[in-house]
């Protein structure tokens, strides 16, 4: 993977959320965590680094009175899960948003994102 160079806290994304090409409308794949940067997808297909995608997300209405958002991404890094065999974990680094959009996409990143170290606190509390 990548050196870490985020600025911005990733968090674990609790919303099963798929995401898209703009373009063709196959399935890229499902949001696993985010930031308000970037975001990270489980995906059923590896793809190149460094590559620019037009990506679709469908919205729910707690979300946004849109129904969808289309926005730009570049892949960053792309490597195989270490768990299930045949799927791939992919970086991806967001370059293009308009105004509107990265308030809606910080409102899914404050909604259904959740903290890693309260989910670390969480699973410690209940192991005891």
């Amino acid at each position: 993977m990548v050196n870490e160079q985020r600025k911005v806290e990733r968090r674990d994304f609790t919303y099963y959320m798929k995401v898209t090409d703009a373009g063709t409308g196959s399935l890229v794949g499902y949001l696993v965590d985010i930031s308000t940067g970037g975001f990270k997808l489980d995906s059923e297909k590896s793809i190149s680094i460094g590559k620019d995608f037009r990506l679709h997300i469908e919205l729910s209405g707690d979300i946004s009175n849109k129904s969808s958002l289309i926005f730009s991404a570049r892949s960053i890094w792309c490597q195989p899960d270490n768990i299930v065999p045949n799927t791939f974990k992919i970086g991806f680094q967001i370059i293009g948003l308009s105004t509107g959009d990265a308030i809606i996409f910080q409102r899914m990143y404050d909604k259904y994102a959740a903290s890693r170290n309260n989910n670390r606190q969480n699973y410690n509390s209940i192991k005891g």
